[in-house]
């Protein structure tokens, strides 16, 4: 039960810090998420918003951190 403990614990705390991240980065980067290519559908009672560009955006810029910060922890 411990172990199950510390995961939802570490869960939790990673959501969190995705959260505060999220925050940040709509203060310091309006633009984000008024890219050219987000898709935005707007009628009287439905609103549809898939951000494509933004996604994007931040998969590759994750997936450079991420590969930086792996190739320092390897050695």
């Amino acid at each position: 039960m411990t172990d199950l403990a510390r995961i939802l614990i570490i869960i939790g705390l990673v959501i969190t810090f995705a959260g505060v991240l999220l925050l940040i980065a709509i203060r310091y980067f309006p633009w984000l998420g008024n890219l050219p290519g987000d898709i935005r559908f707007e009628t009287e009672n439905f609103n549809v918003y898939l951000p494509l560009a933004t996604m994007l955006l931040v998969s590759i810029l994750a997936s450079i951190i991420l590969n930086i910060v792996i190739r320092i922890f390897r050695r």
